[in-house]
Order: structure tokens, then C-alpha cells, then sequence
């Protein structure tokens, strides 16, 4: 059953409740929760950037990904938002946001809305507002072109934000910033004549994944009667920041993720390191607090320009990192970097709505047996009942690999290229298509609970 009947058969079933200004998710979704009632103000009219129909969507969308996504039933308008938020110290700042809207053929129907934290980025001018941008097209095929509207914050500090940094995997201002981002879609819908969604699901990948679990914690754990959030889906998460920082081998990535997690951090708490030369190398430590994100460099241009060391992880560590100062993280438990990654760690908590987790176990940037299977172990240890997590990673091999298998070792055909891509490439659709078919079942099963 599609998005649009099966919302027409859970409002026909609760037209009631509808009027009283409540989809009644309660009675359909016994995990319902309540989302706080704050920020989320649109500070401009939502602006339409661009519609684009479903068959220049089935065009665009690469031959590897056509069986993940299946043909558009939906074209999909690219909306603009510019919205109210918080900082991390609860002050007043904004945030920008691409909302898409199914609409042609789904134009009068009612759309249940993803709210999708995006993945870990460097370039500060960036929206994802804007149709051609490769996130944004995935999130266009995936979701909002089979009936679901889909809101995609670009964060504090990024495109239209005023923020004066973006405070990379800090848990609070994450949370808050997409809750708002949902308030600020429904208010959008709203004005453009949509009607405002009740039924709300979390989404992100990587960065976003972290991000989603944040506002999902935070909206289960402060209830209130603005919307229902009645699934969520955290891809590619790391949600063991205190964890991954005990790691002896550095990850792929680690000159991007490393300094940005410290320089944001320090930022935030003031403890990490009294001068950057304690935690970084020269010539870096010189720049490193003012690099990212860059208003004019992208990941690879970081390393071309020599802004950040190229090469192998190991390569790259020794380049950046100051030995003692790595050591001295790694080791001991009250080291400021570890308290601060504890505070940020998404283990200590409950899901209460049904909840994905995925990731494939070959990932070299999030490991899955870091941060998957220690938050599924955590939420055991809680009582949680709602979790699940799928691995991808036999799609990744199947689909990427050479010969249909990852490369056996270091210095076979391809393993530089697979590993290089598995996380911020391979991955990423086969967990998208994993949520969208847990979202899927969950409106199911709200629709059979209606028509009992």
C-alpha cells in the first residue's frame, strides 16, 4: 500500500480526532511520542526553488540505485526554509532547511514527514536546498518522490545560519535544531496551502544519524502534544563518541572527523586543550580552530591545498595529532576529550518508538561493532524493546565490491577505492532503502491497528 492510502485509511478512520487537532497516533501507534512546543519560527516565507516531475527524477537517478528506489510516483517541490533555533547555549540563532513535497499526482494527499539529520559536512555555504546537490536528490528519489515529505536541516553554522561555528556531534543543539526543523516544515506546509503532517519519523546518516538519535531522545524524553513521532530509522551512526576514541587504529577520515569533533568541542566546553599546539602539530595548529567547516573548500581540496595531511589514516594521525596528547585521550577515562564524548554519547537512553539502526559491517569510518552493536547492547541493558538493526554490508559487496566481494587485503585491486567510498557512498543508499521499508511497515501496521 502507498504513503497516500495508507494515511487516506488512517485519517478516514479518525476523522474525530483530526478535528480535534490530534491524529490520535496514540490509539494507532502505541509508542507514540510528543515533541516539545519551542522554536521552529519561520523568519521568511517558504520559498519553492524548483519542481521537479517524476520522469526527470527516474532520468536522474543512477542504474545502481533504480532498484532501491523504484520508479517516482510523486514529483516533488525544493523548498527553502529559513527558521528559528537555538545555539548550544540556548541562545537565539537560525538555522536554514530544504523541505520536500511531494506533489503532482500526491499533491492532495497527506504526507507523513521524515525529518532527516544530513551527513557529516565541511562546506560552510552549503544548503541542501538545492535540487542538484547529490544528498538532496537522494533524499528526493528515495522518499519524498514515493510520498513522503521530507525536511533536511543544513545545521548551525552552515548556508543561511548566522551561527558563529557549527558544533559538530554536540548532542543538545543537534536535537533541538531538527525538532525546530520539523516545526518550521509543518508551519511552511501549512502557508503553501499543505496539510501540516501529525505523523512525524527521525532519519540521518552518519553525522545525521547521531543528530536523529539526539532529537529522538529528546522529544521521548520532554512529551509534549505538538506532533507524534512514531518511528526512526539512525544510519551509519556513531552513537559511542567514548568508545571510538579508545580505538589503537585511526579510522579512514580521521584528519577530517578528529579536529573537527576537538576544535568543536573546545569551543562548547573550554577544557579540551589550553593552546591548539597541545592537541595538534604544526603547521596545522596554526588554523585548525578557524578551518571547519571552510567557506571554500570541500573534503578533497582540504587535502590538495594542504590545509589537512593526505594519506593513509596512520599518515595522517602522525601528521595532525600530537603523540602525548592521543595517547593521553586514549587512556585515560577523565581526559576532558572522553568526558566530553561521554556527554555526547547516544547510549544512555530508552527508544521508545520503533527504531532502525543500520550500518554495514564493513564500514572504516563508523565501525558498526563500535557504535551499532554497543548501542543495541545498551538499550538491551535498558529494557528496550523497539530497537532492531539490519547489516548492509553483503548489498555493499554484492553491488561494489570487485568481483562482487570486498578486497581481501591491503594492496589488492581496489581496496583503496572501496574502502575510500564505503562509508560516504556504498553504504548510504542501501540504509536509506532500509528505512524507507521500515517506515514503510510501520504506517502498515498503524493502518491495520485503525481498521480493527
Amino acid at each position: 500500500m502507498g504513503c497516500s492510502s495508507i494515511l487516506y485509511a488512517l485519517r478516514a478512520a479518525t476523522v474525530l480526532a483530526v478535528a480535534l487537532g490530534s491524529f490520535g497516533a496514540e490509539a494507532q501507534f502505541p509508542n507514540a511520542a510528543r515533541a516539545p512546543v519551542q522554536g521552529g519560527k519561520l523568519l521568511e516565507p517558504p520559498a519553492t526553488l524548483r519542481t521537479l516531475v517524476t520522469t526527470a527524477i527516474d532520468a536522474r537517478t543512477e542504474p545502481a540505485l533504480r532498484p532501491l528506489t523504484g520508479r517516482a510516483r510523486c514529483d516533488v517541490r525544493v523548498v527553502a526554509l529559513n527558521y528559528r533555533t537555538r545555539g548550544v547555549w540556548g541562545e537565539a540563532s537560525n538555522a536554514s532547511a530544504a523541505l520536500l513535497v511531494p506533489s503532482g499526482a500526491c499533491a492532495q494527499d497527506e504526507h507523513p514527514l521524515i525529518a532527516y539529520g544530513k551527513a557529516t559536512d565541511v562546506e560552510k555555504l552549503r544548503t541542501l536546498a538545492n535540487p542538484a546537490d547529490p544528498e538532496t536528490f537522494e533524499l528526493i528519489a528515495m522518499f519524498a518522490a514515493h510520498g513522503y515529505a521530507v525536511v533536511a536541516s543544513d545545521y548551525l553554522g552552515f548556508a543561511r545560519s548566522s551561527y558563529a561555528f557549527h558544533p559538530f556531534l554536540h548532542a543538545e543543539s543537534e536535537a533541538t535544531t531538527l525538532v525546530d526543523a520539523i516545526r518550521a516544515a509543518r508551519q511552511a506546509m501549512e502557508a503553501q496551502g499543505e496539510i501540516a503532517p501529525s505523523l512525524v519519523l527521525l532519519a540521518g546518516y552518519s553525522q545525521g544519524g547521531h543528530a536523529s538519535a539526539a532529537a529522538q531522545r529528546l522529544i521521548e524524553q520532554q512529551p509534549n502534544d505538538a506532533f507524534d513521532v512514531v518511528g526512526a530509522a539512525h544510519l551509519a551512526a556513531p552513537l559511542n563518541l567514548s568508545g571510538a576514541m579508545q580505538l589503537e587504529e585511526p579510522i579512514v577520515a580521521y584528519q577530517f572527523f578528529t579536529p573537527y569533533l576537538l576544535t568543536s568541542w573546545q569551543k562548547i566546553y573550554g577544557n579540551l586543550y589550553q593552546e591548539p599546539i597541545e592537541a595538534f602539530r604544526l603547521p596545522y595548529a596554526r588554523t585548525i580552530e578557524s578551518l571547519l567547516p571552510n567557506p571554500t573548500l570541500g573534503f578533497q581540496t582540504l587535502l590538495t591545498t594542504g590545509a589537512l595531511p593526505d594519506g593513509s589514516p596512520a599518515h595522517a594521525r602522525r601528521a595532525l595529532m600530537q603523540r602525548d596528547y592521543v595517547i593521553a585521550v586514549r587512556n585515560q577515562p577523565g581526559h576532558p576529550a572522553r568526558r566530553s564524548a561521554k556527554r555526547n554519547d547516544m547510549l544512555d537512553w530508552d527508544p521508545r518508538a520503533p527504531t532502525l539502526l543500520c550500518a554495514g559491517s564493513g564500514d572504516p569510518v563508523i565501525p558498526p561493532a563500535v557504535h551499532q552493536a554497543v548501542a543495541l547492547a545498551s538499550f538491551a541493558r535498558r529494557g528496550a524493546t523497539s530497537v532492531t538493526a539490519v547489516d548492509v554490508d553483503p548489498q555493499v559487496q554484492a553491488t561494489f565490491g570487485p568481483g562482487g566481494v570486498a578486497p581481501p587485503a591491503p594492496g589488492s585491486d581496489g581496496y583503496v577505492t572501496y574502502y575510500a567510498n564505503y562509508h560516504s557512498t556504498y553504504a548510504r543508499p542501501f540504509c536509506d532503502a532500509q528505512a524507507r521499508a521500515h517506515f514503510n511497515r510501520l504506517l502498515e501496521i498503524g493502518t491495520q491497528a485503525t481498521l480493527k
